[in-house]
Order: C-alpha cells, then sequence, then structure tokens
C-alpha cells in the first residue's frame, strides 16, 4: 500500500461500524469498539533487515502523520511506554493495552464528529513477531 491508500483506509474505518464480536477483518483484526488495521507487514528476522523495515515504516507513519496533522491538527506523540507499565496495575481498554504491547509510540487524533481516535503506530517491539505499520480507529478514549 501507499500513503494514499493507508489515509483512504483510515479514513473508511472512521465510519465503518465496529462488529459485535473480536475477531479477523479484512484489513487486520476488529472488535466492539475498535478497528486494527494493518498498512504494511514484513516478517523478515534477520536483524539489519529488521532495522531497515522500523526505519522505513517509522518514515511511513511520519508521512500519514503529516497528512492527518493537516487535516485533524498536529498532535504531540503519545507514549505508549506508559501505558504499558500502567496495564500491571490499572484495566486499561483492550485496544490500548494491545497497541501498548506492540508499539512504543503513536501519533494520535480524537476526530471530530465521530466519537472515534485514531492512532498509527509501528509495531516493532516483539522481534519475535513481524514488523507492522498498524492504524487504530476506536470509540475508547485513550487511557
Amino acid at each position: 500500500m501507499n500513503i494514499a491508500q493507508h489515509l483512504a483506509l483510515i479514513d473508511e474505518l472512521c465510519h465503518r461500524p465496529f462488529p459485535a464480536e473480536h475477531g479477523p477483518s479484512d484489513v487486520g483484526v476488529s472488535g466492539p469498539g475498535h478497528h486494527v488495521a494493518v498498512l504494511e507487514a514484513a516478517a523478515d528476522d534477520a536483524p539489519a533487515t529488521r532495522a531497515v523495515t522500523i526505519d522505513q515504516y517509522e518514515k511511513d507513519r511520519d508521512a500519514v502523520y503529516e497528512h492527518l496533522a493537516s487535516r485533524w491538527g498536529d498532535t504531540p506523540p503519545y507514549n505508549l511506554q506508559t501505558v504499558l507499565l500502567r496495564t500491571a496495575r490499572e484495566e486499561i481498554p483492550a485496544p490500548w493495552a494491545e497497541l501498548s504491547a506492540r508499539a512504543g509510540v503513536a501519533h494520535l487524533w480524537e476526530v471530530e464528529g465521530t466519537g472515534r481516535w485514531v492512532a498509527v503506530a509501528v509495531a516493532d517491539r516483539d522481534a519475535s513477531r513481524e514488523v507492522q505499520l498498524l492504524a487504530l480507529v476506536t470509540e475508547a478514549d485513550p487511557p
């Protein structure tokens, strides 16, 4: 996918109904109150290749940010590390807990008129899983 396709999918997810049950979707996974779309994925386990992939996905995340920031406003990066630490002692809504387990930082917006939040992040925390560029669309406020 290219950046224009990422943006189109994010726009579509901002209006797509949420399913009643958690499960796979045509773009990733969805559940009550959220969609997680895999915008890009790479499974190469070689450390050098993984590092290059992470760097490219961070550039793609930042390019998506630039487009969405021009539409919804500049926002500071959202530190998912603190969310991950909080999961040990408090109940964090499922999409945010999962995102914090997989990514360290996200770009985040509240999409006016939809009651939804959009986050874009690079899931690279777990070296045993593929690197992914993710978009989260949820009605759950960020913790």
